[in-house]
């Protein structure tokens, strides 16, 4: 017997790899599941995504036209099928040129449309905006107001406040100033 067996039962190859069963798939979801299966067997292997397909375009007219459909008589039977697959392409190549010129009128109709709606919701951004700077202002208005009006009743009173004090002082100052002058018996002192 061999040093050492083979894995997937092929002989000449190391086996790496073990063999997997065949799973026919049912359904597309299953057939999906298998695929996303095969692909995160290893995650680090780049995934294959295919171009996208080339769109068609027709055929371009000939430069220079050897058979030229005249208008005399003479034409043989065979002419007519000849005339039938030119004026198919012909129309082909129309149509795929109308089809182009409403795409693009479809794309520029879309980016103008994109433009208003930016216009627009540029509008309301600023008109938000300035909605909420006039909040912000008044807000700060009014705190203000109420930080001076504070400050002013604080101001007030300690206005007040000096003023008793300071009349209570001046009332201490009479009395003495009234002990100094009047006389003895009237304070009654003899």
């Amino acid at each position: 017997m061999a040093a050492h067996t083979q894995k997937n039962n092929k002989p000449g190859k190391p086996g790496g790899k073990e063999a997997q069963p065949l799973i026919i798939a049912k359904t597309p979801a299953e057939e999906q599941r298998l695929k996303l299966e095969r692909l995160m067997r290893n995650p680090d292997k780049p995934a294959p995504i295919p171009d996208r397909p080339k769109e068609w375009n027709p055929r371009a007219p000939p430069e220079f036209v050897r058979d030229v459909m005249g208008s005399s008589a003479g034409a043989g039977s065979g002419e007519f099928h000849v005339y039938r697959h030119l004026r198919r392409r012909e129309y082909q190549r129309q149509d795929f040129l109308d089809k182009i010129a409403d795409k693009l009128d479809e794309d520029d109709h879309y980016l103008e449309k994109v433009e208003q709606n930016k216009k627009a919701a540029d509008e309301r951004t600023a008109k938000r905006r300035k909605k909420r700077e006039k909040l912000k202002k008044k807000k700060e208005m009014a705190k203000k107001a109420k930080l001076e009006s504070k400050n002013k009743n604080d101001d007030d009173e300690d206005a007040a406040e000096k003023s008793t004090a300071s009349s209570e002082e001046d009332e201490g100052e009479k009395e003495a100033d009234d002990d100094a002058e009047a006389p003895s018996f009237i304070m009654g002192k003899k």
